[in-house]
């Protein structure tokens, strides 16, 4: 059985996020000593007593994630030895694939996605932007809601999740006609969406340009296994360059639903969401919903991700 690995993006976090795993592995220990080390900030305080507010913000966001996903990470391979047929994650959650899959050192994965953060956060003024899930409509019903929407700023595509949910993303007064537009074209919803900026879509380039110098420092190591990208949904090449992927992902949406589709392609007929939350197993059930699938984020989980793994 070929195992897919699936990493978690924002919104899948939650106050006392893998104290499990940190208060019964070493090695999860040793994964929040490292990041912590790396950004001189407790992480693992963040993530255990950190309020919902402070986990939120995020700058606290991407890399309090990313620890506990890598935890996690590390935690099944010592436990189980599963050797994935491939990975992928949900925005931020590409960092936690290429990171696993060898591809980035963790120190330097941890620090750029403070940054990250930070500068997404910076973008675009608090209020000026908003996200907004669009239920029901084909990927070119909802470009076509775009278009319409687009009269009033910036608006586009942010997050092609699959099984009917197409994610929105732009200058607030945009995503509104948007959702008007959508509606009019027959939308079950359109859902504003709780979101601290407009992430994947133009407004986004300042963050682009600024991070990029940093992600051009990381040294790229080679892949232990594939791993499918969010701009392209094919797996990295061999002659990909890792950052330059991350740097086009900020501003282009994520084709998740794609992706999914990949790492069947790729040899996975099962799957395992290592992280917080079970956000993309609910993504799976819409996209391939005869699909073996489970969540690894604590020792409860481990049974179950036993049974998954050959």
């Amino acid at each position: 059985m070929g195992i897919g690995l699936l990493f978690p993006g924002q919104a899948s976090q939650f106050p006392g996020m893998g104290k499990d795993l940190h208060d019964s592995y070493p090695v999860a220990r040793r994964t929040f000593e490292e990041a912590s080390e790396a950004l001189s900030l407790d992480i693992a305080a963040l993530c255990f007593r950190g309020t919902e507010e402070e986990l939120r913000m995020t700058e606290n966001t991407q890399p309090a994630i990313f620890t506990v996903s890598m935890a996690a990470f590390r935690v099944l391979a010592s436990e189980t030895g599963v050797r994935p047929a491939c990975a992928a994650g949900h925005s931020l959650g590409e960092y936690s694939a290429l990171v696993s899959a060898g591809a980035l050192p963790l120190r330097d994965a941890v620090r750029v996605l403070r940054s990250r953060g930070k500068y997404m956060q910076e973008a675009v003024p608090v209020g000026e932007g908003a996200m907004a899930a669009i239920l029901g409509l084909s990927p070119s019903q909802v470009e076509e809601a775009c278009r319409a929407g687009a009269s009033m700023g910036v608006v586009s595509p942010a997050n092609f999740n699959g099984g009917g949910q197409i994610v929105i993303s732009g200058e607030a007064k945009a995503v509104a006609a948007a959702c008007e537009a959508a509606k009019a074209a027959g939308a079950k919803r359109a859902l504003p969406l709780a979101v601290s900026a407009p992430f994947h879509c133009a407004l986004m380039r300042p963050a682009a340009n600024r991070l990029a110098p940093e992600l051009r420092a990381i040294p790229q190591g080679p892949f232990a296994f594939p791993v499918v990208a969010n701009v392209t949904a094919d797996p990295y090449g061999a002659g990909d360059v890792v950052a330059d992927m991350l740097i086009r992902q900020i501003t282009a949406p994520v084709r998740w639903e794609e992706s999914v589709l990949a790492m069947r392609a790729a040899g996975a007929d099962a799957f395992l969401e290592v992280g917080p939350g079970k956000v993309l197993s609910g993504l799976l059930r819409r996209i391939e919903k005869d699909a073996a699938a489970a969540v690894f984020c604590g020792p409860a989980d481990l049974d179950a991700a036993r049974g998954l793994t050959p």
